[in-house]
């Protein structure tokens, strides 16, 4: 049993977020598999908008194909050493393609009542005709010039840039899940943003339109890790009460 597995919830929250650090050295350990398919388990519930899920998470584990990531996490220190990686590939097409499985679902269930499969119907509906708009070039120019005017609208799912800055913001929010997750089982990680998204793409083979807001390696952090004291804007910095 672990230390965690003897605590508050909130204590044992606390102790894996502090305990969570971006190490960029990793011990030659593998991870065990189900370890890794329980991090990846845990990371599915993280929420999203509508529940569309525009992600895939990409579980790279083959020490060839590993390789040639590392490499095109342009010499990364963490990419060198890592055990595992996931990639998060995010696209409104992806987000279509749940929308469509979930009302499948809700369709099937006997466990919903009619008002419930309502909700869902109208819900899942309107996610359809907005992320429908993602294949219209015309959307792109009115929505810059929108965000122009009230840059709030630039977060909006429509058109291809829309669409694609909001699959990769639901896919950070399975990021962090994942990387809470990982610290909560002594696994380490490191989140990372300076790679080659068109090499990595090509190497896993992912569609056009697809967006990589985050490869994240994992392993066991080494004896000469560099972990240093954390710095952090004081509160009253970092928060504005209303």
């Amino acid at each position: 049993m672990k230390t965690q597995d003897l605590l508050h919830p909130w204590d044992a929250f606390q102790a894996a977020n502090r305990f969570r650090r971006a190490i960029r050295r990793f011990r030659p350990t593998p991870i065990p598999e189900a370890d890794v398919r329980a991090l990846l388990r845990e990371a599915t519930f993280a929420p999203s908008s509508g529940n569309m899920q525009p992600y895939e998470l990409h579980w790279v584990r083959t020490p060839a194909v590993k390789a040639r990531l590392a490499q095109a996490c342009n010499g990364q220190k963490a990419a060198a050493s890592a055990a595992d990686f996931v990639v998060f590939a995010a696209s409104p097409a992806i987000g279509r393609r749940t929308a469509q499985a979930q009302l499948d679902h809700v369709e099937r269930s006997t466990v919903l009542g009619p008002e419930s499969k309502a909700y869902h119907r109208k819900q899942i509906g309107m996610f359809q005709r907005i992320l429908g708009t993602g294949s219209s070039v015309l959307w792109s120019p009115w929505l810059l010039l929108a965000a122009w005017a009230r840059p709030t609208l630039s977060l909006l799912p429509v058109g291809h840039i829309g669409g694609r800055q909001w699959a990769a913001r639901n896919a950070i929010f399975a990021a962090q899940t994942l990387l809470l997750a990982a610290a909560a089982k002594g696994i380490d990680s490191c989140p990372m943003e300076g790679f080659s998204a068109s090499a990595v793409a090509k190497l896993l083979g992912l569609p056009r339109g697809t967006v990589i807001p985050l490869v994240v390696a994992l392993g066991y952090r080494a004896d000469d890790a560099r972990v240093e004291d954390r710095w952090r804007l004081p509160l009253e910095e970092s928060v504005v009460a209303h």
